[in-house]
């Protein structure tokens, strides 16, 4: 094979590696709209860094928008440039028997791709470095709420050390009106593995890690419902532990506080469902505030009704959903360390009944 031939098929090779790309970039364009029409305009939108709603997600999101800008910047200049390499010095019949001209080297060239990339990294370091202390170091004030979150394989732990209150999976905290602001700092522990938390509009991801505090802080500025999720791989059922954050009016976060801070409700109609799950493994892993069940492995059940949703947000909370939950967990949520208790068909309807009456 001649030199020759062996640029041509160079040539060849490389034109249609551009071609494919080309198509690929093309294809995607309606394809990235079409995502974006399918995310309406709704109270509770999908969850999207670049429409924060507190004042964590809203610094992250301007300095997304800074790196991005740069980041835009270089992509146009290196593009611009490959395009015109790829124009101006394209192989033709005038030069096909022709070596083009060879540079061996330019200072300026070299001292230019040198500096010009430390500078770049140099402001995007201290623009993070900014807005990492700007975040992590805030004062908390004394009109803070005060949250615990325990990541555990796979549901959430809530616990409000002050106000006497743990829950599971979904969030509640009040809105922080600037006027008179009440953020509220969670303090983050894990109970297993890495776990990440993350609910992209109120503040940015923070790692769960066994045996290593941390902590965060959100400051809602609308009240609605925010959704997030685990977002470091935790196990099998990664992807279904979710987050349901309701940020509440002062006055509805107040009434949600004292019914959270009332005992367990006792009703003697399901006293049938009450004694089956008092005498089944359920005890060793739920607790319910009143009665013998104290476990600290699963969610506390005291008032389950309250929440939305079961299963770490991977069902709606219906009487349905429930019965399966406990028929068969696997069936929800594979993989879940919900173990499937056996119970008969009329047990279970028994204690479906008595958990509809935790409310």
């Amino acid at each position: 094979m001649t030199y020759t031939t062996q640029k041509h098929g160079w040539s060849v090779v490389i034109g249609r590696a551009f071609r494919i790309a080309v198509l690929f970039l093309l294809a995607g364009i309606p394809f990235a709209g079409g995502i974006c029409a399918a995310s309406p305009a709704i109270d509770n939108p999908v969850p999207n860094i670049f429409r924060p709603e507190s004042t964590p997600a809203d610094i992250d999101k301007h300095l997304s928008e800074f790196v991005l800008s740069i980041t835009g910047v270089i992509f146009i200049v290196v593009f611009s440039l490959l395009m015109y390499a790829i124009v101006k010095f394209r192989q033709n019949a005038a030069n096909a028997d022709r070596e083009p001209a060879q540079v061996y080297g330019s200072t300026q060239i070299e001292m230019a791709w040198t500096i010009i990339p430390i500078l770049i990294v140099v402001v995007l370091f201290l623009a993070s470095a900014r807005v990492i202390h700007a975040v992590q170091d805030a004062p908390e004030p004394e009109s803070a709420v005060e949250a615990t979150a325990i990541g555990h394989q796979f549901w959430w732990e809530f616990r409000y050390p002050k106000l006497g209150i743990v829950t599971a999976n979904e969030l509640h905290i009040p809105v922080s009106d600037p006027a008179h602001p009440t953020p509220t700092f969670l303090k983050l522990f894990s109970a297993d593995t890495d776990h990440s938390f993350w609910i992209p509009q109120l503040a940015g991801k923070t790692d769960l890690i066994p045996n290593h505090p941390n902590s965060m802080w959100m400051d809602p500025h609308r009240t609605g419902i925010f959704l997030g999720q685990c977002a470091q791989y935790c196990g099998t059922q990664h992807a279904k532990m979710l987050l349901r954050v309701s940020v509440d009016s002062p006055e509805d976060f107040g009434a949600w506080v004292r019914a959270q801070q009332q005992p367990a409700n006792q009703d003697e109609t399901a006293s049938l469902g009450k004694r089956i799950f008092e005498t089944t493994a359920c005890i060793n892993c739920h607790a319910i505030s009143g009665t013998a069940a104290n476990g600290r492995f699963g969610p506390d059940l005291t008032h389950l009704m309250s929440r939305s949703t079961i299963a770490s947000g991977a069902a709606e909370n219906t009487t349905e959903n429930l019965r399966l939950w406990i028929l068969n967990p696997d069936a929800i949520k594979p993989g879940s360390l919900m173990p499937a208790m056996k119970l008969s068909d009329a047990d279970i309807d028994a204690v479906v009944r008595y958990m509809e009456t935790l409310r």
